[in-house]
């Protein structure tokens, strides 16, 4: 029998090939696939918003476990991307408020955790976290700030129940709540 060793090496290597191929076509529609499926945009007229969960812009708190400021600034983060489009920067701020379609949706408007238990803290990129209660922020304002010119800035929100020794907290009470970005403090960030 003949053996052609140059047929051999060029099956071999149209094989490897197809299953290279094959393995990157494969790869980009997975990844694709996932990151379309958590990345929510909203903008305004010059800022666009990516949050980086399914849940978007909703906050919620159903779990009402007190624990301290070190646990919780290791709780879930909604995480979300603001990118300015302009070549000249751009003053907004970022809020959180009550989620009333929800809390009227799932009928927990007697049980709310109280603002005066709940922590917040806000990131923003490689920053140290900023916390407070959330009965200290005014009008809900987390941060008022401003983006440079074709900026992009990533932040990181986290909430949970402190853990307060005064009080005793049922477990079946409920925070849920929406982040909103506001550009010049009233063209709301919408999807």
């Amino acid at each position: 029998m003949y053996y052609n060793r140059k047929k051999t090496i060029i099956k071999n290597a149209t094989f490897i090939i197809a299953i290279l191929a094959l393995a990157i076509i494969a790869t980009y529609n997975i990844y694709y696939h996932f990151k379309g499926s958590t990345d929510i945009e909203y903008s305004s007229e010059s800022l666009e918003i990516t949050f980086h969960e399914k849940t978007g812009a909703k906050v919620a708190l159903t779990k009402s476990i007190p624990v301290s400021d070190s646990v919780g600034l290791s709780s879930q983060a909604y995480t979300f991307t603001i990118k300015n489009n302009l070549t000249i920067p751009v003053e907004y701020q970022i809020n959180i408020t009550e989620d009333i379609e929800k809390i009227i949706d799932d009928l927990c408007q007697e049980k709310q955790i109280p603002k005066e238990l709940l922590r917040i803290s806000i990131k923003e990129n490689n920053s140290k976290n900023q916390i407070y209660f959330l009965s200290e922020l005014e009008n809900g304002i987390l941060t008022n700030t401003e983006i440079e010119a074709l900026g992009e800035v990533d932040y990181s929100i986290r909430i949970w129940l402190y853990n307060s020794e005064t009080i005793s907290i049922g477990n079946d009470l409920h925070y849920h709540g929406i982040i909103q970005v506001l550009e010049n403090g009233h063209d709301l960030a919408i999807r």
